[in-house]
């Protein structure tokens, strides 16, 4: 499943997924993989990208309802 909402709040904060991923100590393609739903991270990355970006694990990570 796509991670849409974590690439609205990386468009948000201006940033692409390259600045992204150098924030967070990971590869470009392990932050574009997470958006497209093919890779999931671990709990250690999901809350450095929340720190990043200034949401909760529940904003970015958690499905939706109607999910």
């Amino acid at each position: 499943m796509k991670n849409l909402k974590l690439k609205a709040a990386r468009a948000l904060k201006d940033m692409s997924q390259e600045s992204l991923a150098n924030a967070v100590n990971v590869s470009r393609q392990t932050i574009n993989a997470i958006e497209k739903g093919d890779y999931n991270p671990s709990i250690n990355l999901c809350i450095a990208i929340c720190k990043e970006l200034g949401c909760k694990l529940d904003d970015l990570f958690w499905p939706d309802e109607a999910e």
